[in-house]
C-alpha cells in the first residue's frame, strides 16, 4: 500500500492541521477574511483573556496562516491563505475516493428506494 501525501508532505502541514484543529483558531481565521484586526479586536466576540488570543494567534503564526505587522504600539494581525494550499492540496489526494464513497451511497440509497416503493405497492 502506498503511503499518499507521506513523502511529499509538506514540512508545515502538520503545522497548519494542528492549527486548524481548534475552532477557537477557526473562529480567528474566518474573522480575519475580512481584513486585518488587532489583538483587541479578534478577542472581542470571544470570552477570553487577549494573551489567550495572544497564544492562538501564535499557533496560527508558526503556521503561516496569519502574518503579524507593527503598527506603533498596535501588532495587527491578518489572514496569510495561501500557506492553506498546502493543506487543501493533500485534502485533494482524497477526491477520487470521495467521489467512489459517494456514488456507492448513491446507489444504495436509489436500491433501498426501490425495495420500499414495491414494499408500499404490494399493500
Amino acid at each position: 500500500m502506498e503511503h499518499v501525501g507521506y513523502a511529499t508532505s509538506d514540512a508545515n502541514l502538520d503545522a497548519i492541521f494542528a492549527a486548524l484543529a481548534d475552532p477557537t483558531r477557526r473562529a480567528i481565521l474566518s474573522g480575519l477574511a475580512d481584513g486585518p484586526a488587532s489583538v483587541k479586536e479578534i478577542a472581542a466576540p470571544f470570552e477570553m483573556s487577549q494573551p489567550a488570543v495572544s497564544r492562538h494567534l501564535k499557533v496560527l503564526e508558526r503556521a503561516g496562516l496569519i502574518e503579524r505587522d507593527i503598527d506603533e504600539q498596535r501588532r495587527p494581525a491578518r489572514l496569510n491563505a495561501g500557506n492553506m494550499a498546502a493543506a487543501v492540496d493533500w485534502l485533494r489526494e482524497f477526491e477520487a475516493f470521495w467521489g467512489t464513497s459517494f456514488e456507492q451511497l448513491d446507489s444504495v440509497l436509489a436500491q433501498m428506494k426501490q425495495a420500499e416503493t414495491k414494499e408500499t405497492d404490494h399493500e
